[in-house]
């Protein structure tokens, strides 16, 4: 699995993309990372440069990722990204509790929404797929469709240029293994959550879900934000996830 390292500190970060992402995902926060950060962002299995699991099966994907943060330095702080957080959760469930020190969600989603169920569809979704986003045009159609919960400069398809449709497909079926959240709430690290001030209406229902689980997790709204705070306001994540860090 390619992994990409940014910093040299002891505090360890490990950052999981969203659906369309890779590493780069990251690189946003590589500007104002605290001298005491190290953060790793692998490319998930069959994303960018790393191969696809042995099976695409949740747990398929998660072995080599619980693989990796087990060599890690503990504590090790979860970072994930859209589709990503639930994959943090997900991994934090498979490592030893004293090994985290606490996980960080962005734009999470607790639940699929009605057009992530269409793509997902045996029947229908690899043709759904590719009128949307696995074409220029489609992709440029949706991006005008979604103004609102992006800024001006922000292109909320453009990891689908590069991204397999048949890798895309297979994550949004596999997390569909996920039917409750209720397994998580047995989670007793510290739970940090980040969001845009215009996302989309399913991550904010979400957030009540996650607060449901978590009582005392924190939420934090990011200003001026879209579903992409890590593109569209780096300085205010890194602000947020390592102001106990500097």
């Amino acid at each position: 699995m390619y992994v990409e390292r940014y910093g040299s500190g002891l505090a360890a970060v490990l950052g999981l993309h969203g659906w369309s992402g890779d590493h780069r995902t990251f690189e946003p926060l590589v500007p104002y990372l605290p001298p005491m950060v190290t953060l790793y962002a692998p490319d998930l299995p069959g994303c960018g440069q790393s191969p696809p699991p042995g099976e695409w099966t949740l747990a398929g994907v998660l072995a080599p990722l619980a693989d990796l943060a087990r060599k890690l330095p503990a504590p090790l702080t979860l970072l994930g990204n859209c589709s990503g957080a639930i994959l943090a959760l997900c991994l934090a469930l498979r490592l030893p509790e004293s090994s985290l020190a606490r996980l960080v969600l962005i734009d999470p989603f607790a639940y699929w929404p009605w057009y992530f169920r269409v793509f997902a569809s045996r029947a229908i979704g690899a043709y759904a797929y590719w009128l949307s986003f696995g074409n220029p045009i489609g992709r440029r159609l949706l991006n005008l469709a979604l103004a609102a919960k992006r800024n001006r400069q922000t292109d909320l398809t453009a990891g689908f240029r590069f991204a397999s449709q048949r890798t895309a497909l297979a994550y949004l079926r596999m997390l569909e293994e996920i039917r409750d959240l209720s397994e998580f709430a047995r989670l007793r690290v510290p739970v940090q959550i980040l969001h845009g001030e215009r996302t989309f209406g399913a991550v904010r229902a979400s957030l009540r879900s996650f607060q449901a689980l978590w009582p005392a997790a924190t939420v934090q709204e990011i200003a001026g934000a879209g579903h992409l705070p890590l593109k569209e306001a780096p300085q205010a994540v890194a602000a947020s996830i390592f102001a106990e860090l500097r």
